[in-house]
């Protein structure tokens, strides 16, 4: 029987691995992450990887409908898939998606079909893992990523501007889960 995880890799790879090699490679790094991190997730330890490896495959040229990709990808996983709805929020959410949502108009859209996962613990560990993983899927840290993104992007862009805007919740978020893991490794 194919795990969560399992299935997620198998649609992320064949949406993303032949159209978009370099955004696959960063899916895998992301989803690499998320595998380190199953002592902070608990029991949705697999819903973090599947989460980390489709996070980006709403940029897949076929699923690129709005132009927004945690909203083609949630809804890609949603209607073609009927995926978990705590995936689907995941990836909709990812990376404080509702701050780039807002930017592009679209802030309302993402907020009624796809609310927010209430558990902090899941949605911060995502964003550790996106946020700490370059785009040729090799780790890195926090604040070289959003400079990665601003000079990949451009400072004045929609994208830059999200970034930027977003980079001290995103730092913060980053911070929250390397705590947790600090706390998850000392002897008890």
């Amino acid at each position: 029987m194919e795990t969560l995880a399992q299935w997620a890799w198998r649609i992320a790879e064949q949406e993303l691995a032949d159209t978009l090699s370099r955004r696959w490679s960063h899916s895998q790094g992301v989803a690499r992450r998320a595998a380190q991190l199953a002592a902070i997730a608990g029991p949705d330890d697999g819903l973090l990887v599947a989460a980390a490896v489709l996070h980006d495959v709403g940029y897949a040229p076929r699923l690129a409908l709005t132009g927004f990709h945690p909203l083609d990808g949630a809804r890609f996983l949603r209607d073609a898939y009927g995926a978990d709805t705590r995936l689907v929020r995941l990836v909709a959410n990812h990376s404080l998606a509702r701050l780039e949502a807002e930017e592009r108009g679209l802030r309302e859209v993402l907020e009624d079909e796809f609310p927010m996962v209430d558990d902090q613990v899941l949605v911060d560990a995502l964003i550790f893992c996106d946020m700490t993983t370059a785009p040729d899927g090799t780790p890195t840290s926090a604040r070289d990523r959003v400079t990665e993104i601003v000079t990949r992007y451009g400072a004045g862009t929609l994208v830059g501007r999200f970034i930027q805007r977003a980079q001290p919740e995103l730092e913060a978020a980053v911070a929250r889960t390397e705590h947790r893991l600090a706390l998850a490794s000392q002897p008890r």
